[in-house]
């Protein structure tokens, strides 16, 4: 299964978006139990979350760990719109921009993994 996960929720959306964050790292981290080719995208103010689950002690730190291989990166344009973009730096996770729309720096493009059959779940 080819299975694209892309992270939209906020952490500052307090448990709803601790929640749908988990269960998008917790399916991905499912997907590479069985084998699955899964990519993890962060996008809208998704983005914020590699920082925020990067520290220590953060809920989602271990399972954020271990799904790192996993993480393709945050899309660019989304970053610089949520202020994420000194965060995602930090990380080391990739900016995503292969989406050029004008008037932004470049989306991470979803509609690539519809077009290529990959299941594309948003959280």
């Amino acid at each position: 299964m080819k299975l694209a996960i892309a992270i939209s929720s906020d952490p500052k959306s307090g448990d709803d978006g601790l929640g749908r964050a988990f269960q998008g790292l917790a399916l991905a981290a499912e997907a590479q139990q069985h084998g699955d080719q899964v990519d993890v995208v962060f996008i809208g103010p998704g983005t914020r979350w590699p920082a925020v689950a990067s520290k220590l002690g953060h809920p989602l730190h271990d399972l954020y760990h271990a799904v790192r291989t996993a993480v393709k990166g945050a899309s660019c344009g989304c970053a610089d719109v949520f202020g994420a973009t000194a965060g995602v730096e930090a990380c080391g996770v990739p900016k995503l921009k292969d989406f050029n729309l004008a008037g932004t720096s470049g989306l991470a493009s979803l509609r690539r993994y519809l077009a290529e059959g990959w299941q594309t779940l948003v959280f």
